[in-house]
């Protein structure tokens, strides 16, 4: 029987995206010192995912006000849905890994902060692949170790917007300096 070493391998496994937003909000702003630098889901996602496919990509996020033109994107892009969090994400985000568990063969966690860690080991005692997206600078060494694989989120993976410039309207004019005297 022979054996055709250069037959491509079709991977066949389902991934969710779980995001920890405030967690990778927080990582990004203190790289660049930007509140206004955001991720570029459309560079990362399918970098995340090589040739594997999405089951879902739910973005996690403490507060009210979240962005409707993301929660938007997400859901046209990748079906995603974003869920607002009373508090911290790491108990919504635990419970939602633990309910895909049996439904996907691969959760990706985007966060670097350690406590994942047991959700990270009870995972893969559940038989899921556990994999971490985060900033490097900005991850949990412990978290990096359980799991298994780490994808750095870099420079690359984001983007900042431009302050918006404020518009001067028809008949009124900025107000002007008054001019310099010499004394």
């Amino acid at each position: 029987m022979s054996t055709n070493e250069n037959a491509p391998v079709h991977i066949s496994q389902s991934v969710a995206i779980l995001v920890d937003g405030n967690n990778i909000e927080r990582s990004i702003h203190s790289e660049t010192n930007k509140p206004n630098t955001m991720l570029n889901f459309d560079t990362l996602v399918p970098r995340l995912l090589g040739n594997r496919g999405l089951n879902r990509l739910v973005y996690f996020r403490e507060g009210k006000q979240i962005s409707s033109k993301l929660r938007e994107r997400l859901h046209a892009n990748y079906h995603g849905s974003v869920r607002p969090c009373h508090k911290s994400a790491d108990i919504p985000l635990s419970i939602k890994a633990t309910q895909l568990a049996n439904k996907v063969d691969t959760i990706i966690i985007m966060s670097g902060d350690s406590d994942y860690v047991e959700l990270v080991i009870h995972l893969k005692s559940e038989g899921v692949r556990v994999e971490i997206a985060a900033v490097p600078a900005t991850t949990s060494r412990l978290l990096i170790e359980e799991a298994d694989y780490f994808h750095e989120i870099t420079r690359d993976d984001w983007f900042t917007l431009e302050p918006k410039k404020k518009v001067v309207r028809a008949g009124s004019s900025p107000k002007a300096e008054p001019p310099a005297t010499d004394s």
